[in-house]
């Protein structure tokens, strides 16, 4: 194997442990991070110095206003024949807009969706990527440090926003995952026959068709905390659920599970559902319904 450089922006929860891992794999980083205590040198400039021609510099930043200052900051920086990953979770609209903006100075572009969260480290990370063959080559043996050891977790998606489309697509069908087991274990929570939900659950991990990773992460959760009773049934969304049933509308693909899971995530953010207010109040006017009042 041969060893290469990377420049790595970026060291957060995520940046930081594929800083380890790709180093574990007998590669160079250099890694940059507004966080002077993570950080191997003090600017995007010193960075690129320090690599050597050609280089390969990953972005692993928020999408949006984030990673555009950052792109645009490495186009005026970087060189021809250099070549920019986006590994954050911006949006493959954006990654074609970043693609023909370094394109025209020569700079190759590439979009990598990364699936692996805080055991990525530990697992590897599954990695979507977009770009042409020529880019996504130069990046390979980063790809290679990276993802889970084995024949799967990486793959060569399609043209560049296919990484990340892939990526999104890849968080839908979580939401709708994670949707399903959490009304499966609220009904378990709510009949007085079932007098043990978290062993229900754990019993599922062997031997039946719905065993996955994000089963053993609600067992994980259920050992820590048996009722949930730490925690406030208030989901936030990262945004990428939105961008799969704006795309789903696009394309005119029925998507009812994934889109349910993501309205479900907006209703939990609501103290008192205006929705049911007016439910409540069409119930009393025709059938005479008794109504709640405050």
């Amino acid at each position: 194997m041969t060893s290469m450089q990377l420049g790595l922006i970026g060291l957060g929860k995520m940046g930081g442990n594929m800083r380890e891992r790709i180093r574990r794999a007998g590669h160079t980083v250099i890694g940059y991070d507004r966080n002077p205590e993570v950080s191997d040198v003090a600017s995007l400039a010193e960075l690129v110095e320090k690599l050597e021609g050609p280089r390969v510099v990953w972005v692993m930043v928020p999408a949006g206003g984030p990673t555009q200052s950052v792109v645009d900051e490495l186009g005026d920086l970087l060189s021809p024949g250099d070549t920019v990953v986006d590994g954050g979770n911006s949006r493959w609209t954006d990654d074609e807009k970043h693609a023909e903006e370094l394109a025209a100075k020569g700079i190759g572009f590439v979009d990598a969706g990364v699936s692996g969260g805080v055991w990525g480290l530990q697992n590897g990370y599954a990695l979507m990527v977009g770009g042409d063959a020529e880019h996504v080559a130069k990046v390979q043996p980063v790809f290679d440090a990276l993802k889970p050891e084995g024949d799967f977790g990486f793959v060569h998606a399609g043209k560049v926003g296919a990484g990340h489309f892939a990526k999104m697509v890849h968080n839908g069908i979580e939401y709708a995952m994670m949707q399903a087991y959490a009304e499966g274990w609220e009904l378990l929570e709510k009949v007085d026959s079932v007098t043990d939900v978290r062993e229900v659950f754990r019993s599922w991990q062997e031997g039946t068709v719905i065993r996955s990773w994000l089963l053993d992460l609600a067992v994980n959760a259920l050992g820590e905390d048996e009722h949930l009773d730490k925690l406030r049934g208030f989901a936030e969304d990262s945004g990428e659920g939105r961008w799969t049933v704006e795309a789903a509308i696009d394309n005119a693909v029925p998507l009812p599970a994934i889109t349910a899971s993501l309205f479900a995530r907006f209703a939990s953010r609501q103290d008192d559902s205006p929705q049911m207010k007016m439910i409540a109040a069409l119930r009393n006017q025709f059938g005479g319904h008794a109504v709640e009042s405050k």
